[in-house]
């Protein structure tokens, strides 16, 4: 600030005001002292200003590195910080960086909340960190944890799904299991209770998974072989959610099943990946924007004081149906007849 007023001409105070958008400085000093700063290459350093206010202004957000729904979250965020007036920090859980490194990361760099995507850390380690700094759990309920909940009605959603394929004519439908992944056992939960309700207990299957493309290829696997061993393909799949999806739509396509001819395939997300395919996914569409939106108001909220307590919001999910589901074998083959 001392070259800038040095080479302007104007006082170190002048610079300061200028930088500051203060009033105190005519329309030309201002222009002539932002245009020395150009030319030397001068940025304020707000960071160091609002830390010397015991202030960062700054959010966290860990996510994981191999999650398209997470990456159309971090979208959203980052809009709704800036009008709010923060910035936002980005840390990653990858192979070998778990949660707590990712977190811990955050706020070392002094972030005054942060926003978990996904979190799957023990429900008291998530109440430890609430009770550390303002948190906000997206795509997870934790019950009793000093933190606040961002994530749609997971049940609700998969109504939509089953009710979609029992319409078509479904009754050997399928679920891939997202294990300990967000919303895994409201799904699970939800499946079976669908199942069970347009009486298809007999026919009920869960296999085990995870939300990853691998788990939708081992899947795939699994059914092709025992299709091969002599039982039949089912005749829908719900997948844990999007990326399993494609990755059993992936295995089943190279072996020459016709989607949706002979088996129909709905995931869970609508992550932008969905749109990307040949084949547009059938999946249950969780709001990225609206879910963002939320778990930023919620953080910088509790951080100015609007709402002491924790807070959590239930979104509707939305079905949206494209190119992967459609009526079972056996229906189709009787309307040809």
């Amino acid at each position: 600030m001392a070259d800038v007023a040095e080479r302007a001409g104007v006082s170190r105070a002048l610079v300061s005001i200028v930088f500051r958008d203060q009033p105190g400085a005519s329309p030309l000093t201002r222009d002539r002292v932002l245009r020395v700063a150009d030319e030397i290459g001068y940025r304020p350093d707000s960071a160091a200003r609002l830390l010397a206010r015991g202030r960062s202004r700054t959010l966290g957000v860990m996510f994981t590195v191999h999650q398209p729904f997470h990456a159309d979250l971090v979208e959203g965020i980052y809009p709704e910080a800036e009008r709010l007036g923060y910035d936002v920090l980005l840390s990653a859980t990858a192979q070998g960086r778990g949660e707590t490194k990712a977190v811990e990361a955050l706020l070392g760099h002094r972030c005054e909340a942060v926003i978990l995507l996904g979190p799957d850390a023990q429900p008291a380690d998530i109440d430890a960190l609430g009770h550390r700094t303002v948190t906000v759990s997206v795509g997870r309920r934790v019950p009793h944890a000093r933190v606040d909940s961002v994530h749609t009605a997971e049940g609700k959603g998969v109504r939509q799904a089953m009710e979609h394929l029992v319409e078509l004519g479904h009754r050997r439908i399928v679920h891939i299991d997202g294990a300990r992944g967000p919303g895994s056992a409201e799904r699970r939960r939800a499946y079976r209770a669908a199942m069970r309700r347009h009486g298809l207990e007999p026919e009920l299957r869960v296999i085990p998974g995870d939300h990853t493309e691998q788990s939708g290829i081992e899947t795939g696997r699994l059914l092709l072989d025992e299709r091969d061993g002599g039982r039949p393909l089912p005749t829908a799949v719900l997948a844990g959610n999007d990326r399993c999806a494609m990755g059993l739509l992936m295995t089943l396509t190279r072996a020459g099943v016709d989607v949706p001819r002979d088996l129909s395939v709905v995931g869970y997300d609508d992550s932008h990946l969905s749109h990307l395919m040949p084949i547009g996914l059938t999946t249950v569409r969780q709001d990225a924007v609206l879910i963002a939106e939320y778990a930023v108001r919620f953080a910088v909220e509790r951080l100015e004081g609007a709402a002491p307590e924790p807070r959590e919001a239930v979104l509707d999910p939305k079905l949206t149906v494209r190119g992967t589901s459609g009526p079972p074998p056996e229906s189709v083959g009787a309307g040809d007849r």
